[in-house]
């Protein structure tokens, strides 16, 4: 694809699906992930940082004692999570935040949406771009290998996939009176196909890197890759 072609392929496979399934999605998102929890725990008090990418900003009150500024591309989401915080909506190839000044970043399920990896690697970019030196991001994004997982992801799989997100006919009709929808077979319940890049083994660590940060950390967690990367 192009990059006209790409562009509207993530409008209509990500950006939006997103726009219909917000509130949705940001219902059955409350819980911290344990990795992205302890990263921002263990940053000084009075750190400054972006999450970029931020969804309904459910790590924006996770540490009180840090500055946290969201920013997502999802109108939706961000009207959501500005009952938390700060938070603006912005692309994540292109954030309004100056370079060379924050202590930390967050990236959290974000780059797998992105649909090839010069894009890819443009988000990390990006990320990078806004971190003082010695500033550290953590990314997260969906892994190939899910053997364990009700998905059926396997490292023998495919690894750009469309993922359905089943939308529950009381927020698909959000305005519907409760005897408007009596009758109705949980099968009216639509669903809406999600980009996703599935990152195999060794994957993001060498993105991160080709992107010129410094790995620091990387792991496996809850069938997501994640690494914790510094500015040079």
């Amino acid at each position: 694809m192009n990059e006209r072609n790409e562009l509207e392929y993530e409008n209509e496979h990500v950006h939006r699906v997103y726009d219909k399934i917000a509130t949705h999605f940001s219902d059955t998102r409350y819980k911290p992930w344990p990795v992205v929890e302890h990263f921002l725990n263990s940053l000084p008090v009075g750190a400054i940082g972006l999450d970029i990418g931020c969804g309904n900003g459910k790590y924006q009150k996770v540490n009180p004692n840090i500055y946290l500024i969201g920013s997502d591309r999802c109108e939706k989401l961000v009207r959501i999570a500005s009952q938390l915080g700060p938070m603006i909506v912005a692309d994540g190839l292109h954030v309004p935040h100056p370079s060379n000044r924050t202590d930390f970043a967050l990236s959290i399920a974000v780059i797998h949406h992105f649909s090839n990896e010069d894009r890819r690697l443009q988000a990390v970019q990006e990320v990078l771009r806004v971190l003082r030196k010695g500033g550290r991001a953590l990314f997260f994004v969906w892994a190939l290998e899910q053997n364990n997982s009700r998905r059926g992801f396997s490292e023998n799989g495919p690894q750009d996939v469309h993922v359905p997100w089943v939308l529950k006919r009381q927020y698909e009709h959000p305005n519907a009176k409760p005897e408007d929808l009596k009758g109705h077979h949980p099968s009216e319940n639509v669903a809406y196909q999600r980009y996703y890049h599935l990152f195999r083994k060794g994957e993001l660590s060498e993105l991160v890197q080709k992107a010129g940060g410094k790995l620091i950390e990387d792991g496996y967690d809850r069938d997501n890759w994640w690494a914790i990367v510094e500015k040079l």
